[in-house]
């Protein structure tokens, strides 16, 4: 455990020392929260709504992208001490290539989830109302669930990986799909019926739906199947980050 703790430690320091990388991963999520929320709130209507609008519809799904884009790019740290030969040094210690992978995952889904806590503050500045302490604690669940799983995710890929650039351009060729088709932009409900199946195989659809019940108590998924899809997808995402990376070499 000692590892695990050190590397996430590691991570978090390296995290809060990087003021530019804190600004610049809010960057998006925050534009798509004012542009949209306010630009279409007034406009779009959420079927089957329960007295939410457009703006409160949205934020969870936003949340979802702060974590979801934070966690998934941690994985370049992976390529980043390839090159500069901390990963190399790591791994002759005497600790296991597990417990490597479990703390840089720990450790890129604990600044996701960071991350994904800013966007929920500021959406409480913008006017969404302050939902239940149960609340809150369903939607950190979601969004740590999340942070794992795309955090894996990275590591796995960046492990078969060696140059930084190749590793963003992959990850926005896998992610951005991920994030059109978790229904965190729009309703499941308005999508075509041959979409709908694909939306419901994405692991975020469900992480979306489960901070949505968290923060407005209504979601287009029960939140106990929310719950198990995206807690066997994370241990699926952590079975084969840590395969892929017990074979990386350095």
């Amino acid at each position: 455990m000692d590892i695990i703790y050190t590397l996430w430690l590691r991570s978090i320091k390296r995290y809060v020392r990087s003021k530019s990388r804190i600004a610049g991963s809010l960057g998006m999520p925050v534009f798509f929260l004012l542009a949209l929320g306010f630009g279409l709130n007034a406009v779009v209507e959420i079927p089957g709504s329960t007295g939410e609008n457009y703006l409160q519809f949205l934020v969870p799904g936003i949340i979802a992208m702060a974590v979801l884009f934070t966690s998934v790019f941690s994985g370049i740290m992976i390529i980043w001490d390839k090159q500069f030969g901390f990963l190399k040094e790591t791994l002759v210690a005497p600790v296991s290539r597990l417990e490597i992978m479990l703390g840089q995952t720990v450790g890129g889904a604990t600044t996701a989830v960071i991350q994904g806590a800013f966007i929920l503050v500021l959406s409480l500045l913008i006017g969404i109302s302050i939902p239940s302490i149960s609340g809150f604690l369903i939607a950190f669940l979601f969004m740590t669930l999340i942070g794992i799983c795309f955090a894996a995710l990275g590591i796995a890929i960046a492990s078969r990986m060696e140059d930084m650039h190749g590793f963003q351009l992959i990850m926005n060729f896998v992610i951005f799909p991920i994030f059109g088709l978790s229904g965190a932009l729009f309703p499941i409900e308005s999508l075509p019926g041959w979409i709908i199946p694909l939306t419901l195989l994405n692991p975020l659809t469900h992480g979306v739906e489960g901070i949505r019940y968290g923060l407005l108590g209504t979601s287009a998924i029960h939140p106990l199947v929310c719950l198990a899809v995206l807690g066997v997808s994370t241990m699926v995402m952590i079975v084969i980050g840590a395969f892929l990376f017990r074979k990386a070499s350095v």
